[in-house]
């Protein structure tokens, strides 16, 4: 029995070639679920259908969120090349479906299915850098990963709102066969080049059941609370009832299992449970943010929807910025873990700021600020991913990357209807009719609310999020980054 624990030696050319393919595979999967917004209101017009609209962001959410830990285990056992390929070939089929789609339904059924790849875009290519290159060599690169994220962040509301308004809604699914072509040609033969990992695995078929059901039922109570039924009505206290219920059967099965699906090893390692927590914490606050923001500048700033989305550009380039210097830094210190205290403490400090004193703030400084937490929460990015791929073996490396990105799009999940409940409630309003801005306004003048004390409790709820998240980086322990050969360190408790 043989378990590669290093990873495999190559050119530098050889690994920027397989990097760069895994990239486009990486932006297919992020974009798509940026890009599909700004398009929305279009397709609702043209399928004259709102009522259902918000599955078409919701389907791809429980489908792609739930089948990442499922490609994470899946690829441990059957390989990254394998896994990627069939992710790759799944998500170009469902975007077919959804640019050939005849009405809404069949829109959503679609965009489950191309979820279902998605989920394989976003899990595996993190994963490989960690095949590929040592811990100690692999900060910079998932420093790129980083900015993959960012850019379709920024990116892909530009290319949906512009291909709705002035081209057809179709396109913004036609987009990813030539991109998926591309993938496609750049891994073909290059990931053969890849360590085979032969350890035999055996796929816990009931945890991975209970998990994927446990956390559809989660993001099904978190999408239709306070929208489609009131957060205290039967069908969403039953929905995060009987996820609870699975959650604590899944507990119960990862003990029980011969070989859980996901290993007791990783899922209790001291590292990976911090890092993982301050994952979700950090990416929740981050995509908070970035959908409160805007509103703030629309609201209270001004700004048309347009000019609100290059407002927010500070705070995404800030992370790309951030994502960049941490992970450089991370390569040349053994005391890696000081960029993201230093940035996450200051992006703590200035959003709870940006709570007291927003208000009183110009355009300008505003901006300024946001850009200083992008930065901060940007610097988190690449550490979080090697430290905790640093801390298991090599035939767990998937499990634990997918594990991380599960929980950054829980914690976006979970945080983004956490800071809704405050804003809305707080107002006095409910958002199932919040359509536009002047909607939004013309329910807040009834009701008298004020919308800067709202938005200051926001921030100072990202802040509160921001600060737990500091505070779990602070206690992460830090372990030596192995270089090529060495073994897991025994970290200890």
């Amino acid at each position: 029995m043989n378990d590669i624990s290093s990873p495999i030696s190559l050119d530098h050319t050889a690994i920027r070639r397989i990097i760069l393919g895994v990239m486009v595979a990486l932006l297919l999967g992020a974009m798509d679920q940026t890009i599909v917004a700004p398009a929305l209101p279009t397709i609702g017009r043209e399928f004259a259908d709102l009522e259902q609209l918000p599955w078409v962001v919701t389907a791809y959410l429980l489908s792609s969120t739930a089948a990442t830990p499922l490609y994470g285990k899946l690829s441990d056992i059957k390989g990254r090349r394998t896994m990627l390929l069939i992710a790759v070939a799944i998500f170009i089929a469902g975007s077919v479906l959804c640019a050939l789609a005849w009405s809404l339904p069949t829109l959503i059924i679609a965009r489950f299915i191309q979820g279902l790849g998605g989920g394989g875009l976003i899990a595996i290519p993190q994963t490989v850098v960690g095949d590929l290159v040592s811990p100690r060599e692999r900060p910079r690169y998932q420093a790129y990963l980083a900015t993959v994220f960012v850019t379709a962040s920024i990116v892909g509301p530009i290319f949906g709102g512009f291909f709705a308004e002035h081209l057809h809604w179709s396109l913004i699914f036609w987009i990813n066969l030539p991109l998926g072509a591309v993938a496609l040609a750049m891994m073909w033969n290059d990931l053969r080049l890849l360590p085979q990992n032969h350890r035999p695995h055996q796929l816990d078929m009931i945890g991975a059941a209970l998990m994927i059901v446990s956390t559809t039922l989660l993001l099904l109570g978190l999408s239709w609370g306070g929208v489609t039924y009131p957060w205290r009505s039967a069908v969403i206290l039953g929905l995060l009832a009987a996820s609870g219920l699975g959650w604590v059967l899944f507990a119960l099965r990862l003990t029980r299992a011969k070989e859980p699906f996901i290993p007791l090893s990783v899922l209790f390692h001291p590292v990976v449970a911090v890092g993982v927590t301050a994952s979700f914490f950090a990416v929740g606050a981050m995509v908070g943010l970035s959908i409160y923001v805007p509103i703030y500048f629309e609201e209270l700033r001004g700004l048309t929807a347009s000019l609100s989305g290059l407002g927010l550009m500070t705070m995404m380039t800030g992370t790309v910025v951030g994502a960049v210097i941490s992970g450089r830094v991370m390569g040349k210190t053994p005391r890696y873990k000081r960029s993201p205290m230093i940035g996450m403490a200051l992006a703590t400090v200035v959003t709870a700021f940006l709570a007291y004193a927003a208000a009183d703030l110009s355009l300008v400084a505003f901006e300024i600020f946001l850009a200083i937490i992008g930065i901060g929460i940007g610097t988190q990015f690449p550490v979080m991913t090697v430290s905790i791929q640093n801390a298991v073996a090599a035939h767990e490396l998937g499990t634990a990357t997918a594990n991380l990105n599960f929980f950054r799009s829980l914690g976006s999940a979970v945080l983004v209807a956490a800071y809704g409940a405050i804003f809305f409630s707080t107002l006095g309003i409910g958002r199932d009719r919040m359509e536009t801005p002047e909607a939004l306004a013309e329910q807040v003048a009834r009701a008298g609310g004020d919308l800067n004390a709202v938005f200051a409790l926001v921030f100072a709820a990202a802040a509160v999020t921001l600060g737990i998240a500091t505070l779990c980086i602070f206690a992460m322990k830090e372990l030596p980054l192995r270089g090529h050969g060495e073994h897991p360190a025994h970290s200890g408790n």
